[in-house]
């Protein structure tokens, strides 16, 4: 076994202090000769942490493939000084590895007291959010507008590696070492988009709310609410999102909303309509208490599609359930809304669940219909 200790200048792209004490971080990065972790074999083991007031490298490499066993046993006794390990796609891929490779040899797997912290599920909820075509971490490094250009993939190297293993040639050590160094190298470089789920799992601050009007394709304008909102961080990169029927844009320190408000008449469906009649001449029902003095001509008894009541004005949608009473077009229309009336969004914690919402709207999907809209008369308590 081989092992490679330096001293490194990495930039200061992502307040760590975030994810854990800066002296408690060990990142990692491991290369194999291939997936599987009962069949294949770790060669090397690549760690960054910051000791000294400084950030360090060290690797374990197997110059033979006996040397497998002693690169285990060395990082997991490295490992004993740190609390949490930080990698990308760790959880997914290098962890299980290691612990089958640890089975493998009967040795114990140190990973017990430790957390993980995985960039790549830290993001992918946001895959969509950010329009990114896939979480590999070149289309990452692409989104941040990082040009790096890889000369050997890992499955490449894994060719190299066995060539290694036959000639001990310099070149192929070099090459294999310097891979994974620059992986190591380069996290830090992909750590501003952590910015993103910190800036939308935090709790907004509402700055500005407003009527705004904006033409359609056709000409013809709709109402929709303008929300600005603040974040404790900044994002690296504007984001423009569209999840109808809202959107948002993100730039800096501040996401403004767009929710497209509806006019007309909504309905109030009530869920115990065994205890309603419907009075088809009016178009409502009405509690039996009420509904018994009625002509029995002109009463029946209520349904789940119409025991309800209506009510006309301007209605903004409600991507869940948070205003009452909640208003919909039909019984089974999976969109609800709320009379502008009733939306109080000065209360922090109803504003910050309707901006979730609508942040989540766009993985789990939904119907809405449009409605002409007529200028309306709007106040916000």
């Amino acid at each position: 076994m081989i092992t490679i200790e330096k001293k490194l200048q990495l930039p200061d792209t992502y307040p760590l202090e975030r994810i854990g004490k800066l002296e408690d971080l060990l990142f990692f990065d491991i290369e194999t000769t291939g997936f599987s972790g009962d069949r294949c074999q770790l060669y090397l083991i690549g760690c960054t942490y910051y000791k000294d007031n400084t950030w360090n490298l060290i690797q374990w490499f197997a110059d033979t493939k006996a040397a497998e066993k002693d690169l285990l046993d060395h990082f997991f006794d490295f490992l004993k000084q740190y609390k949490t390990v930080v990698h990308f796609n760790g959880d997914g891929f290098d962890i299980p590895f290691l612990q089958k490779r640890c089975k493998h040899f009967d040795l114990p797997c140190g990973f017990s007291g430790v957390s993980s912290f995985d960039i790549y599920k830290k993001i992918k909820p946001y895959r969509n959010l950010l329009g990114l075509d896939n979480l590999k971490q070149k289309s990452i490094e692409q989104f941040l507008g990082i040009a790096r250009t890889d000369k050997y993939n890992g499955g490449q190297l894994i060719e190299v590696y066995k060539d290694y293993l036959m000639t001990h040639e310099q070149n192929l050590y070099d090459l294999l070492i310097l891979h994974n160094e620059d992986d190591l190298k380069g996290m830090p470089s992909i750590l501003p988009i952590l910015n993103y789920p910190d800036f939308l799992e935090h709790p907004f601050t509402l700055s500005d709310q407003e009527i705004v009007d904006e033409p359609d394709a056709n000409g013809h304008f709709r109402h929709l609410l303008k929300l600005t909102c603040k974040s404790f961080c900044s994002i690296p990169v504007p984001v423009k999102a569209s999840m109808a029927p809202a959107r948002c844009t993100m730039e800096k320190d501040q996401i403004t909303f767009f929710v497209e408000l509806t006019e007309g008449t909504l309905k109030h469906f009530y869920p115990d309509y065994k205890d309603y009649y419907y009075l088809p001449f009016e178009d409502r029902a009405v509690h039996k208490s009420i509904g018994s003095c009625v002509d029995k001509d002109a009463r029946v008894k209520a349904t789940a599609a119409s025991c309800y009541t209506k009510t006309t004005g301007f209605f903004l949608p409600q991507f869940e359930d948070i205003w009452e009473p909640v208003m919909k077009q039909e019984y089974k229309d999976k969109m609800r809304y709320a009379a502008l009336g009733d939306v109080y969004l000065s209360d922090q914690a109803a504003l910050q669940k309707y901006t979730n919402a609508i942040l989540a709207y766009d993985r789990v999907g939904g119907g809405y219909r449009r409605r002409p809209l007529t200028p309306p008369d709007m106040r916000f308590r």
